[in-house]
């Protein structure tokens, strides 16, 4: 956004405020949004919203939903938490955590852009924060403590963020099951997703956790080697290679790798799931006693403070547009326009220059932008009821007091009153009836 332009208007999304699209994939497109209450309570948060055409496939949509269900029981610190999943019109969304920071898609190579090695304490920190929260994730249990057996199936670099305070967060978990259905991937889309797979998920068996540490072994030995273990000039030639191919010792390319680092990266990556860290807890702990022993043991500070340098030349330009992009409300504020097929795509991304992935998103998956028509709903997927100018429980100066029945009561406000009410209830996708219902119902306490 340039110098003095004025940020675009903010569109409506059921109970949401859509501010700007910052991604848009071949499974979803991404926003930032606001979630807006009374008093004054704002939340930033970002808005994924399922591409039309697999809304229109029963199959999915039923895994989709299963699995962002599941998704949506998880708190914990190193996984990104899901706020809300519904439906509004056609399209299926879900609200998800705002994160501001870099997925590891992107710290790697940046670094490299710098001729800065990527400290292998770095890499090992973060991995240690995966396997707390895969550990957490593969262990819940429902409340009569029956394992939900839930895997995340798609641990690679884009999915593992790091914030600029140098918290490390999982994303999309529970989601990757259900992305792998869609029917329409276009020809090299999994591709990169397909370098991370374990043997079991590359031969199509029953998977359980320890396909997670596979993964994420995999990932951990690009980011300290910087050699991508498993290549191919074809899909097929990539999963012959994962099945079948040969994984050397770490040190064959990076001599001065520790032998206990070498001994937790080879365990993780074999290939028979009976010989390989049974839990992620097992593989963290031996990565905490590694780093608890190296001459350093970096902390989250040390990791902030790292990635903050790497990405200094980007963090104030996009300050700037968060602040722009978020506006203090003004003491009478406008509405949020209700979100049409144009309005829509001229939100176009801001957070991130061309190629780049948008900060606290997931990577997307193509550039190829689609409108999707949008109307305004409530939070159950109900239409707002149309607010009237003056209705039972209020009447304006400009029009007479209604006959009401003995639970409804009629009272005369003058106009600037009036519109300050109905601006409220427009501002919360209330209607004017059911804000005055909560506030009456609110005081009733009182004798």
């Amino acid at each position: 956004m340039a110098s003095g332009e004025h940020p675009r208007p903010s569109l409506r999304f059921g109970k949401y405020t859509l501010i700007n699209r910052i991604a848009v994939g071949g499974m979803a497109e991404i926003f930032l949004a606001r979630q807006a209450g009374l008093e004054g309570f704002e939340k930033t948060i970002v808005i994924k919203r399922i591409r039309p055409h697999l809304s229109q496939q029963p199959s999915f949509v039923k895994m989709f939903l299963n699995e962002a269900k599941l998704a949506a029981q998880l708190n914990h610190p190193n996984i990104v938490q899901i706020y809300d999943l519904g439906k509004i019109g056609e399209t299926y969304f879900i609200a998800m955590e705002y994160i501001f920071g870099r997925d590891m898609r992107r710290i790697i190579p940046k670094a490299n852009s710098m001729n800065i090695p990527f400290p292998m304490v770095y890499a090992l920190k973060i991995a240690s924060s995966v396997c707390e929260g895969l550990f957490y994730a593969h262990q819940r249990t429902d409340i009569y403590g029956n394992p939900l057996n839930i895997v995340h199936r798609d641990i690679t670099p884009e999915n593992i963020f790091v914030s600029f305070d140098g918290t490390v967060k999982i994303l999309d978990f529970g989601i990757a099951k259900a992305s792998t259905q869609i029917e329409q991937t276009r020809a090299g889309e999994i591709k990169g997703k397909l370098s991370y797979m374990s043997p079991e998920q590359c031969l199509g068996k029953q998977l359980d956790h320890r396909s997670d540490i596979f993964s994420l072994g995999t990932v951990l030995y690009e980011w300290i080697t910087g050699f991508k273990l498993f290549q191919g000039e074809s899909d097929v030639a990539i999963l012959k290679s994962i099945s079948e191919g040969k994984i050397y010792a770490p040190s064959y390319f990076k001599a001065d790798i520790p032998e206990a680092v070498e001994r937790i990266l080879m365990k993780a990556l074999e290939k028979d799931r009976d010989k390989r860290y049974q839990t992620a807890w097992e593989m963290q702990f031996d990565i905490d006693q590694f780093l608890s022993s190296y001459e350093f043991t970096p902390s989250n500070i040390h990791l902030s403070n790292f990635i903050k340098q790497l990405f200094s030349d980007e963090l104030e330009k996009e300050k700037k547009v968060l602040m722009n992009s978020l506006p203090p409300m003004p003491a009478k504020a406008s509405e949020p326009e209700a979100v049409d097929d144009e309005s829509i795509d001229e939100i176009e991304p801001e957070m991130a220059d061309e190629g780049e992935t948008p900060p606290g998103t997931p990577e997307s998956e193509d550039n190829d932008a689609e409108s999707i028509p949008t109307e305004v709903f409530n939070a159950d997927g109900t239409k707002p009821e149309e607010t009237p100018h003056a209705g039972a429980l209020l009447s304006s100066p400009d029009n007479e007091p209604t006959t009401v029945s003995r639970r409804m009561v009629t009272l005369p406000l003058e106009q600037e009153v009036y519109d300050r009410l109905n601006a409220t209830a427009k501002r919360n996708n209330l209607s004017l009836r059911a804000l005055l219902q909560n506030v009456l119902a609110d005081y009733a306490r009182y004798k």
